[in-house]
């Protein structure tokens, strides 16, 4: 266990340098396929860069890298970075949706996401697929244990036939979060072959969730969207996910629309801006 340890001391070296108030950090994961220059971690890094007030935010990322090179692009361009070894798997490639790489990739990362909870952390976990555009913060809901973005969203933050999707969350650090990750992390043994969303999907209405007095939101899709549910507007937007699309190149055009229209807003005079209803061009390729 001492190389535990090891890693330990150095993921709350990171996690401490670049906490916000409240213990709070965001994370995202890395690997080689997603950190190529002009890939998706440079879209994402600069949707920061001209989102409305979450350049400050950068502060507050953390990258996981989950391999080498992908650790070394993240070292020279990004103050908080944290290597995640994990023995005898390579997450360099691009790993195809629901091959067995990417099933361990998920589950790892549910994995890890619990440390983090255990080490007193709270977080935003975002996929780097995800556009931030605007400072979410303002947009979550106070003194809930664990909100989760949607690919489908019926109207009801309470309502469990919600379509969640795991590449956005923001959970607090407690005791029922950490019962709760540590139950979705077994739960794969319950349902082999699926990936931690399908899982979660199958665990949101378990009983232990009840036991355990978790308290669960799903956000609502105007604020936090995506190819599979468009936010349509501008003014209240502020993510942008490029779920419901496979493929790497397919993800990389449809997001540099995004930031594109973005732009195209952002340029406006704010009266205009008020009173403008632009429309996302994207997804074109997604939807093939």
């Amino acid at each position: 266990m001492p190389f535990q340890r090891k890693v330990d001391l150095e993921l709350g070296r990171v996690l401490n340098k670049a906490s916000m108030k409240g213990n709070t950090v965001i994370l995202t994961t890395l690997n080689d396929a997603w950190a190529e220059p002009g890939s998706i971690f440079d879209l994402f890094l600069e949707s920061f860069q001209i989102g409305e007030k979450t350049k400050e935010l950068l502060n507050n990322l953390v990258i996981i890298s989950l391999d080498q090179k992908a650790h070394a692009r993240c070292l020279a361009i990004h103050p908080h970075c944290y290597a995640l070894k994990t023995e005898g798997l390579n997450f360099t490639r691009e790993a195809s949706f629901m091959s067995e790489d990417y099933l361990k990739m998920m589950w790892r990362r549910i994995e890890f996401l619990n440390t983090v909870l255990e080490m007193g952390y709270s977080f935003v976990f975002t996929d780097a697929d995800i556009m931030w555009l605007r400072n979410p913060f303002p947009r979550f809901y106070p003194r809930v244990d664990f909100q989760i973005a949607c690919d489908k969203y019926y109207g009801n933050p309470k309502d469990k036939s919600n379509r969640p999707n795991g590449g956005f969350t923001y959970v607090r650090s407690n005791l029922r979060t950490i019962l709760f990750y540590r139950f979705w992390f077994m739960s794969r043994k319950t349902y082999p072959g699926n990936h931690d969303q399908d899982v979660l999907n199958k665990i949101k209405n378990d009983r232990v969730l009840e036991k355990i007095e978790l308290t669960m939101r799903f956000l609502d899709t105007a604020y936090f969207g995506g190819f599979c549910e468009r936010s349509k507007d501008f003014n209240k937007v502020c993510t942008m996910h490029a779920n419901c699309c496979y493929g790497l190149e397919t993800k990389v055009h449809d997001l540099k629309i995004v930031l594109e229209d973005w732009k195209n807003y952002t340029s406006l005079p704010p009266n205009e801006r008020a009173s403008a209803s632009p429309s996302w061009r994207a997804p074109q390729n997604c939807r093939t």
